[in-house]
């Protein structure tokens, strides 16, 4: 329920040019990671998992990366489609939540899921993280964020689950659950990695949030 009720949230944010115009460059964190992993690791394969309207998964693809994407927002999609149309670029797109990614076990090199696996409530975010361990193969780099449970932003939402928050004012994306974890919930979400980079940041223009940025590679 909560896949579906996000996607709802950014099919309404995406659907004008103001909307999508935030969600236009991608981070020069994740363009940096990915340009790494596949000149020097020989990473060929990625998914951007919960791709928006695509700017991560058409920078992959320019990069050289046999790139596929997958959200639950239809407009996203449709937006992503167009910008590979128009750029020449081969890009694979899918509909799917991220508790059940269309693929199979070891399909890729690199994942990113980036400000998308932290809606819902703790099972979901669990159930993201098994579905990604299955499509990651073993010396793949996972690239995430997570909002972290040093955000102020808790204290002005209602906890509906352990650590899951809703408000009731807000723009759309305010409407469905938000988890917050800190670093004991990481550990136990991702025992079987190893961490390349970890650091609990504030966001950009949003002083009561903050996420962790990571990067880890599936271990055995």
């Amino acid at each position: 329920m909560a896949n579906s009720t996000a996607a709802a949230a950014w099919n309404e944010i995406w659907s004008t040019p103001d909307g999508r115009k935030a969600w236009l460059e991608p981070e020069p964190e994740v363009a940096a990671l990915a340009r790494e992993r596949f000149a020097q690791h020989g990473a060929h394969r990625a998914l951007d998992l919960g791709c928006g309207v695509g700017r991560h998964a058409l920078e992959l693809a320019r990069i050289g990366y046999d790139t596929s994407a997958t959200d639950l927002a239809r407009v996203g999609l449709d937006e992503l489609e167009r910008a590979a149309k128009a750029a020449g670029l081969t890009v694979t797109v899918k509909e799917a939540a991220a508790t059940e990614l269309p693929f199979g076990d070891a399909s890729f090199d690199y994942v990113l899921a980036y400000n998308v696996i932290h809606h819902g409530d703790r099972d979901d975010v669990r159930s993201s993280l098994a579905e990604v361990r299955r499509v990651l193969r073993i010396g793949g780099v996972f690239q995430a964020t997570l909002l972290s449970r040093r955000s102020a932003a808790r204290s002005t939402g209602i906890e509906v689950s352990p650590n899951t928050y809703i408000w009731q004012e807000g723009d759309a994306d305010h409407q469905h659950p938000h988890y917050f974890c800190d670093g004991r919930d990481l550990n136990a979400f991702l025992g079987d990695f190893e961490w390349l980079s970890l650091e609990d940041r504030q966001v950009r223009d949003r002083p009561d949030y903050r996420h962790w940025h990571f990067a880890a590679e599936r271990r055995t």
